[in-house]
C-alpha cells in the first residue's frame, strides 16, 4: 500500500512550510516537516525540521458518582511507561481518539462505555490540552461525567473490561474522591490527564455533588 501524503497543516501567517514528508504510515503516521517561523523579535527563523506524530483529536472522561462520592479510575499496561523507566501499569481515565466526524463529547461517552461498561448521563467539560506539544498533534478534550457505580470488591476492584478485538486489558477500580484527589495533589499519578482531572475535581467537587446528586 503506498504511503498517504501528509495532511496539510492549517495556514498561519507566521509559518512557512517548505516540505512535508510522510516517513511512516502505520496506525499513527509520522511526518517530517521542514519549515520556518516568525520569531518573537520579528525575524524569520532559519530552516527547521520537526518530526510530527499525527494522532489528532482525542477525549477523556473522569467518571464520578456524586451520591457515593467515588471516582472510577482504570489501570492499563503502557509500553512507553516501561521505556521511561516507571511502573508500566498506569492509573488513567477512560480515553481514546475521536473517530472521523465524531465530537469529543461523543468520543468520551463511547470510550467510557467500551472501557468501563458505564454510561455517563451528564457531562461537564474540564478543558482541552495538548498532551505532548513537542512531538504530536494530539489534542485531548477532558470531561467529568456523572455515573452510578455498582458494588465493588476489596480495594475498590470492579473487575476488568476492554475490547477483546483490540486486546485491551483494563482493570477497574473505585476510589473515594477525597483519596484520589489527595493522591493527585501529592503527585502520585504520572498520567497527566488523571492528575489534571482530579485536581479539577478537587476544586469543583462540592458543586458537582450539589448539582449532580439529584435530577
Amino acid at each position: 500500500m503506498p504511503f498517504r501524503p501528509p495532511a496539510a497543516l492549517p495556514p498561519h501567517d507566521d509559518v512557512t512550510i517548505a516540505n512535508a514528508t510522510r516517513v511512516w504510515d502505520g496506525r499513527f503516521p509520522l511526518d517530517v516537516i521542514d519549515f520556518r517561523q516568525r520569531r518573537f523579535d520579528g525575524r524569520i527563523s532559519g530552516p527547521r525540521r520537526w518530526e510530527l506524530w499525527r494522532r489528532g483529536p482525542a477525549a477523556a472522561l473522569l467518571p464520578y458518582d456524586p451520591v457515593a462520592d467515588l471516582v472510577l479510575l482504570i489501570e492499563q499496561f503502557r509500553l512507553p511507561a516501561l521505556a521511561a523507566g516507571i511502573d508500566p501499569v498506569l492509573v488513567e481515565l477512560p480515553a481514546g481518539l475521536c473517530d472521523p466526524g465524531e465530537t469529543p463529547d461523543r468520543t468520551a461517552a463511547r470510550e467510557t462505555r467500551e472501557e468501563t461498561g458505564l454510561v455517563a448521563d451528564r457531562l461537564e467539560r474540564i478543558g482541552a490540552v495538548m498532551l505532548s506539544p513537542g512531538g504530536t498533534d494530539e489534542f485531548c478534550t477532558v470531561f467529568a461525567g456523572r455515573v452510578r457505580l455498582p458494588a465493588f470488591g476489596p480495594d475498590g476492584l470492579l473487575g476488568t473490561a476492554g475490547l477483546a478485538a483490540e486486546e485491551e486489558d483494563i482493570r477497574l477500580r473505585a476510589w473515594p474522591a477525597a483519596t484520589a484527589i489527595a493522591a493527585a495533589q501529592d503527585g502520585r499519578f504520572p498520567n497527566a490527564l488523571t492528575m489534571l482531572a482530579l485536581l479539577w475535581l478537587g476544586a469543583r467537587r462540592e458543586r458537582l455533588r450539589d448539582t449532580w446528586s439529584t435530577g
